[in-house]
């Protein structure tokens, strides 16, 4: 098991905002405070989402732009100075051509070099468009001779994902961001108000809740898929 070390460029590939900050802001906030520069892939604008706000502020016409901002609000916080949107349609990444998204992100890995690609755990992504794209991440890496392929740090959400992928291969510490993680919590506003809302209600009387978010929210932990 290891932690983060300075990287020549790490790609995050995920299909919808708050998707790279939702257990990850932490570990994209480190790197970026390392010197490391990160890119964000985001594969749809999360426009069939449910969440509208808390109090609704958002409706289905809406929703894509606030949604994109958001993400452009979460980048900034985090430190991600390089967002590309692939434009996908969200709910659907699963019914696109694989080949021709992987050649999108090919051509971004062969641009940039990354030496570390993040992504979702293909076949344990949960949500389809998770599935979907991550693997389409992992078929355009695999294009790439071994020597220049970035190593792949996948986030599962398979529930118990140590019981079914065993030990993690990295284990962050975020508590030193732990401040911009939130912050990039919030930023994606329309999908995060009511469950921090939740917990903050819940942490302002009870001492145990408020340890069990502290713990939940201060550590990563990512599986290297291999390619």
């Amino acid at each position: 098991m290891q932690g983060l070390q300075r990287e020549r460029h790490v790609l995050a590939v995920f299909p919808h905002p708050d998707d790279e900050t939702f257990g990850k802001a932490g570990t994209l906030a480190l790197y970026a405070r390392m010197g490391t520069p990160v890119t964000l892939v985001c594969g749809t604008l999360g426009e069939m989402g449910r969440n509208m706000g808390k109090p609704f502020f958002a409706n289905r016409e809406t929703l894509p732009k606030i949604r994109e901002q958001e993400l452009r609000n979460a980048c900034k916080v985090i430190g991600i100075q390089d967002l590309r949107l692939l434009g996908l349609r969200d709910k659907t990444v699963e019914f696109e051509d694989p080949e021709a998204v992987a050649d999108r992100i090919e051509a971004i890995i062969r641009e940039l070099k990354p030496s570390v690609l993040m992504t979702y755990y293909p076949g344990h992504g949960v949500h389809p468009d998770h599935n979907a794209l991550a693997w389409a991440a992992v078929k355009a890496v695999g294009r790439l001779p071994a020597a220049e392929r970035p190593r792949v740090m996948a986030s599962p959400v398979t529930r118990n994902p140590r019981e079914v992928l065993g030990p993690p291969d990295v284990e962050v510490d975020v508590e030193p961001v732990l401040d911009v993680k939130l912050a990039a919590y919030r930023a994606h506003r329309s999908q995060s108000e009511g469950m921090m809302k939740q917990w903050e209600d819940r942490m302002a009387s009870d001492a145990a809740a408020r340890e069990e978010f502290l713990r939940m929210m201060r550590t990563e932990v990512y599986w290297y898929y291999p390619v």
